[in-house]
């Protein structure tokens, strides 16, 4: 994996069929993605009447990670910021939502024994756990991991070397999963009022727009990775560093409002079951 990052190993530019079937190989991501996917599917086995929706949320959430972190997005994105950019976005709101709505707390929760499930809710109802669960700080933590990684050295670092930038996206991903867990509803953290859910997406816009709006914003660029890569075909690093603030701008917004009209969906639903309960 470290290789695809380094400055002499740029891919050459991808032919119209290269897009589709570059792909990389890296032990530590596959066989995460692995276990991950085999101990849920494990714990459906083991659970009587499991929403088959929450397993298709699972299903594509682990879908969605494989291509970002092992498909086109991870062959290209050392070369290319705008691709780069188009991975994290696939990380933190597309995979991380659909991995809060598949509820892999609540299946533990179900398909452990009474023992494990004691001590599980002994770590869940911690008063620690309960702070960092609270809405306010998962909200938070979201945009400032979001903010410092843009803007500190640990963008280019994580560029130069695999495993850094393998902890990167692992805490892309654990952010925005504590990020999106409220908005779900469905694990035993903190329960969040859905006409909150809904506001607490849409607050969440102007700080992605405005991440995206500093960058496109910037007269040069801001990584030295790309301003000084191998790479002899496509967009100038600037032109580049351009599109992906554009990716982030517009690609992560129309990700924010189409989460707050499923959440918007969901909250209309329950009103009209408590009319009917009524």
């Amino acid at each position: 994996m470290t290789g695809l990052f380094a400055h002499g190993d740029a891919p050459a530019a991808p032919g119209p069929g290269d897009v589709l079937t570059a792909w990389t190989f890296d032990p530590l991501v596959w066989t995460a993605l692995a276990v991950a996917a085999w101990l849920y599917a494990r714990a459906v086995r083991r659970t009587r009447g499991w929403p088959r929706r929450r397993s298709w949320c699972a299903a594509v959430a682990f879908a969605v990670l494989f291509v970002a972190t092992s498909g086109p997005p991870a062959v290209y994105e050392g070369s290319l910021f705008w691709v780069h950019m188009v991975q994290h976005l696939l990380v933190t709101v597309v995979a991380a939502p659909l991995l809060a709505f598949s509820a892999p707390a609540a299946l533990l929760l179900r398909s452990a024994g009474a023992r494990t499930r004691d001590a599980f809710l002994r770590v869940v109802h911690a008063r620690p756990v309960r702070s960092l669960a609270h809405p306010v700080v998962t909200w938070t933590v979201f945009g400032a991991v979001m903010w410092a990684t843009h803007y500190s050295a640990l963008y280019d670092a994580a560029l130069e070397d695999g495993v850094l930038h393998a902890l990167e996206h692992g805490l892309y991903l654990t952010a925005a999963v504590a990020f999106w867990a409220p908005v779900a509803g469905l694990d035993p953290t903190r329960r969040v009022a859905r006409p909150v859910r809904v506001a607490y997406v849409l607050a969440a816009i102007p700080v992605q727009s405005f991440l995206g709006l500093a960058i496109y914003s910037a007269d040069a660029p801001l990584y030295d990775h790309y301003a000084t890569g191998s790479r002899r075909w496509g967009p100038s690093p600037l032109d580049d560093q351009r599109t992906a603030a554009g990716v982030m701008w517009i690609g992560g917004d129309a990700a924010l409002l189409a989460w707050a009209g499923v959440s918007a969906a969901a909250w209309l639903r329950a009103e009209e079951r408590e009319g009917e309960r009524e």
